[in-house]
C-alpha cells in the first residue's frame, strides 16, 4: 500500500468520524441553518479574496462558529468550507487534507471558548486565529510530502515547510486582521442567534402542577408583578441568573434581570456576579452592559474587581463621537454614560446615532445604509431619549417606521420576514415609551406569551432563554427605559460573600 492511498484511508476514516459525530448531536433545524450560512460565508471569505494568495477569513469564520456553537458544529463548517470552495479552485487529493484541517480549527475554536469563554479578549482570540494559520499552513506542507513526494523523508518535508513559509506566514497575519476587523462582531452575531434557539423543556407535569397551584393566588396579580415574582424565584443561590432556572449565572442574563428587578423597584445585589463574569473581557458590549448593570445594582462601575469601566469606555470614543463604529455601541454607550453620571460625550454620540438613521427611518445595527430592524431601531430611541434628544425628526421618523412594520399579531421580529417575538416586541415597546409613545397592540401581544408562572414565552413556538426573555418584557410591561439607576448605593447583601465564593467556584 501508498503513502498516498494509506494517508487518504486514515483521512477518510477521520472525517467520517467527524461528520457522525456531528450527526450525532442531532442539530436542530436552527443550527443547521446557522452552520450553513456560517459555512456559505467561509466559501464566499475564501473566494472573495482568491487573488491575494493565502490571504482568506475562512479560518477564522470556522474558528469563530466553532467558538460560539461547539466542536460539531465548527468541524462542519470548516470542512464543508473546503469542500464547497474547492469548487470554485479546484478539487484534488488536497480537498480531504484541507477539509481536516478547517475542520480541526472549529474543534479549537470550540477549545478555545470551554477554555476560557468570555475571558478570553479580542487580542488572544486574534492570536490564536493567527496561530491557527501556521496549524493549517503544516497541515497542508504534511499532505503535500505524503503525496508528492518520492523519498518521505524529514529533509524534504523541512523544504517543503521552507518554499511555503512565507505563504503561511501571509496566512496568519492575514488570519489576526481579518479577527480585528470584523471577528469580535461576528462572534457576537453568532452567540446571540445561538442564544435565541437554545430552548431549556421544563417537565410538562411539573409545569402544570406549578400553575394548578398557584392559579387562584396569581389570577389578579398584574402581568409585572408574576414578571417580578418569576425573576426573584429564578434567582441563583450565587446571585447571579442564567438563561433559565438552574442554568449557571452569566453576565448577560444577569445583568437584564437587574435593569427589570431595579425598575420595579426590586433591586438586587449582583455585583459580585457581573464583575467575576465581567472578568478580563475588553469587548465594549461586555463593559457597557456590565456599566448599567451595576449602576442598576447601586455599585460604582469606576471600582469594577479593580478595573474603571467608565474611563476604559471613553477610551473607545472615536473622533466623530461614536463608540466601537457601530450604532447599538454607541446607543448603550449613551445609555451606559448617562446611567453613571458621565454626559459630556453623550451629545456628540447623540447626534452621530441620528446621522446612522437609515432612509427608511429606522435604523441597523452598525450604521447608515444597511437593513433597519425593530430591535435596533428601540435601542436608538431609548439612547436618544436619554439624550435629551426624545423629540427630535429622527424620533418621529423612526416611531413611524417601528409603526409601519409591526405585525397583524401586535408583536415585531428580529428580521423581515421572521414571526414575531417578545424580545423584539419588548425593545420596541420600551423604545417607543421612551420617546413618549405607546402601544397597546403590542403589550396585548406581550400578554398573550406570559405563562402561569409568570415567564414569557420567546414566541408562540418557543420557550428559550425565559429569564433573559421576562426580563425585557417586565421593562416593557413597566414602560420603563434604560437606563435603570437604584435609588442608592446599596451594601453588600448578606449572602453577598457567599455569592462571591461561589462565583469564583463556578465555571464561567
Amino acid at each position: 500500500m501508498s503513502w498516498a492511498l494509506a494517508s487518504f484511508l486514515l483521512l477518510g476514516a477521520a472525517l467520517a468520524v467527524g461528520f457522525a459525530w456531528y450527526e450525532r448531536t442531532r442539530p436542530s433545524a436552527r443550527l443547521l441553518s446557522v452552520v450553513g450560512t456560517l459555512a456559505a460565508l467561509a466559501i464566499v471569505g475564501r473566494i472573495a479574496f482568491a487573488a491575494i494568495p493565502n490571504v482568506k477569513p475562512t479560518t477564522d469564520i470556522v474558528i469563530i462558529a466553532g467558538f460560539a456553537l461547539g466542536g460539531a458544529p465548527g468541524f462542519a463548517v470548516g470542512a464543508v468550507a473546503a469542500l464547497g470552495s474547492n469548487l470554485f479552485f479546484g478539487e484534488g487529493p488536497w480537498t480531504p487534507w484541507q477539509m481536516a484541517a478547517w475542520g480541526l480549527c472549529g474543534i479549537i475554536g470550540a477549545g478555545l471558548a470551554r477554555a476560557g469563554g468570555e475571558r478570553l479578549g479580542r487580542i488572544p482570540l486574534a492570536l490564536a486565529c493567527g496561530a491557527c494559520g501556521f496549524l493549517f499552513g503544516a497541515i497542508l506542507d504534511f499532505s503535500t510530502w505524503i503525496t508528492g513526494s518520492g523519498a518521505h523523508d524529514w529533509h524534504e518535508y523541512w523544504v517543503i515547510s521552507g518554499v511555503s513559509f512565507p505563504f503561511n506566514v501571509a496566512h496568519a497575519v492575514g488570519n489576526v486582521v481579518f479577527f480585528l476587523a470584523f471577528g469580535p462582531a461576528l462572534l457576537k452575531a453568532v452567540q446571540r442567534t445561538r442564544l435565541r434557539f437554545d430552548i431549556t423543556w421544563q417537565p410538562i407535569a411539573v409545569l402544570v402542577a406549578l400553575a394548578a397551584v398557584s392559579m387562584p393566588a396569581r389570577a389578579q396579580a398584574s402581568p409585572a408583578t408574576k414578571a417580578t415574582a418569576y425573576l426573584l424565584k429564578a434567582r441563583n443561590a450565587d446571585g447571579g441568573w442564567g438563561g433559565a432556572p438552574g442554568e449557571a449565572s452569566n453576565g448577560l442574563h444577569t445583568a437584564w434581570a437587574d435593569y427589570a428587578l431595579t425598575a420595579a423597584g426590586k433591586p438586587q445585589d449582583s455585583s459580585a456576579v457581573l464583575v467575576h463574569r465581567l472578568g478580563t473581557s475588553q469587548d465594549i458590549g461586555d463593559i457597557e452592559r456590565t456599566i448599567l448593570a451595576l449602576r442598576a445594582c447601586g455599585a460604582d462601575p469606576h471600582d469594577a474587581g479593580g478595573r474603571d469601566l467608565i474611563a476604559e469606555l471613553l477610551a473607545r470614543r472615536r473622533s466623530d463621537g461614536d463608540f466601537g463604529g457601530y450604532t447599538s455601541f454607541t446607543s448603550y454607550a449613551i445609555l451606559a454614560l448617562e446611567a453613571s453620571g458621565e454626559t459630556s460625550t453623550v451629545p456628540a454620540a447623540a447626534r452621530w446615532v441620528e446621522r446612522q438613521q437609515d432612509a427608511d427611518g429606522g435604523f441597523n445595527l452598525y450604521r447608515r445604509g444597511g437593513p433597519s430592524d425593530a430591535d435596533d431601531t428601540g435601542y436608538a430611541l431609548e439612547a436618544l431619549a436619554a439624550a435629551g434628544r426624545g423629540h427630535t425628526k429622527a424620533t418621529t421618523r423612526a416611531v413611524a417606521f417601528l409603526r409601519r412594520i409591526q405585525h397583524k399579531d401586535g408583536g415585531w421580529a428580529l428580521s423581515t420576514g421572521a414571526d414575531s417575538n417578545a424580545q423584539s416586541t419588548s425593545f420596541v415597546i420600551v423604545g417607543l415609551r421612551a420617546v413618549g409613545a405607546k402601544n397597546s397592540r403590542g403589550l396585548a401581544y406581550l400578554r398573550g406569551l406570559q405563562s402561569p408562572n409568570g415567564s414569557v414565552r420567546y414566541s408562540k413556538t418557543s420557550r428559550q432563554t425565559p429569564v433573559w426573555v421576562t426580563s425585557q418584557a417586565l421593562l416593557a410591561f413597566l414602560g420603563k427605559p434604560l437606563p435603570v439607576v437604584a435609588p442608592q448605593a446599596r451594601r453588600a447583601a448578606p449572602h453577598s460573600w457567599l455569592a462571591l465564593l461561589l462565583a469564583m467556584l463556578l465555571p464561567i
